[in-house]
């Protein structure tokens, strides 16, 4: 029944198989199961939570974190894990779960520990390599990452994820045709992943092909419409395309969604171009205040975010 999808019936079997006297794990845990499927979230979790008293195995760990999760719980999801660590510290797949999940978290380094960790044990494993690559990808070292996804490339040729990766390993280096090839590849793989048109966007931008990069932007607003960034670049190649007017409301969407001090820039840069002097510095201003609540690591992180900062202070005639 289970197997069929009828999940409700499922647990009607498992509930008479308790009643006659029946205590096993995998009762509670295919019970657990069906839960999950059918939403239920905290009586999946108390079904696992009795499979692993009865008798523990990974398989009841990894649905429970995984239903933790879902509920958007990462911070339990990775106590279980852990837990799950301690029971089968060699096991490559909680190693590479718990990565992913610091990963979500924004821990870096405590994920590239788990990744590497998982990867001793399992040296091909796609997933492991795509996320490992991910990190050493974000800190700058390209040839580095590009090694690792080579690996994957044997093992998931025709993953969409790890042809994004490469192709924005190629657009750090500045290799722009390979780097298109790559993401183009990637969107042949999978044309609804909005991550890939946003990334081709930037490629055509930084390379002068504006009308492109308007429809790759445009079609990464139309699959994901609450990244605000995808409306900054946007307005950016509008204003290189002479539309103004249509530039300037997308960024108000920009700021709308989120307080950044790369939007206000870039906005009063527009303004600026389009002789809108008071609103250009009523922008800038909203920047200066934005940037001076950041920290200096992130002040400093963009050289030139401070030259254009300089620029334009300059010629706004502001300190």
């Amino acid at each position: 029944l289970y197997l069929l999808g009828k999940h409700k019936a499922a647990i009607d079997v498992y509930d008479e198989a308790q009643r006659i006297g029946i205590e096993d794990w995998e009762i509670w845990h295919n019970k657990g199961l069906c839960h999950m499927y059918l939403k239920l979230y905290e009586k999946a979790i108390e079904s696992f939570k009795k499979a692993n008293q009865i008798q523990r195995h990974d398989a009841t760990f990894m649905q429970l974190g995984k239903v933790f999760t879902l509920q958007e719980n990462y911070k339990s999801a990775i106590e279980v894990y852990l837990e799950a660590l301690e029971f089968s510290p060699e096991n490559p797949e909680i190693l590479t779960t718990i990565g992913l999940l610091y990963l979500r978290l924004g821990e870096n380094y405590r994920a590239f520990d788990f990744l590497g960790n998982s990867l001793t044990h399992d040296p091909k494993n796609p997933k492991t390599i795509l996320a490992a690559g991910s990190i050493i990808q974000d800190h700058s070292d390209m040839d580095v990452a590009l090694i690792k996804y080579r690996v994957a490339a044997v093992q998931t040729p025709n993953s969409a994820q790890l042809w994004n990766n490469i192709g924005m390993c190629f657009f750090g280096k500045q290799r722009y045709i390979a780097a298109i090839a790559c993401l183009k590849k990637a969107l042949y793989l999978d044309p609804f992943e909005w991550i890939i048109s946003y990334n081709l966007g930037l490629v055509h931008l930084n390379t002068g092909q504006y009308a492109s990069a308007f429809h790759f932007f445009s079609a990464s607003i139309n699959l994901k419409p609450d990244f605000p960034s995808s409306y900054m670049y946007l307005a950016i190649t509008l204003s290189k395309l002479d539309d103004f007017e249509n530039a300037c409301s997308a960024y108000e969407k920009a700021i709308e969604m989120e307080s950044d001090h790369l939007f206000e820039l870039n906005y009063a840069i527009t303004l600026f171009n389009n002789t809108e002097l008071e609103r250009s510095k009523h922008h800038f201003d909203e920047f200066q205040r934005l940037f001076a609540e950041l920290d200096d690591e992130t002040k400093n992180s963009d050289p030139e975010v401070l030259d254009q900062k300089s620029q334009l202070a300059a010629l706004l005639s502001v300190g």
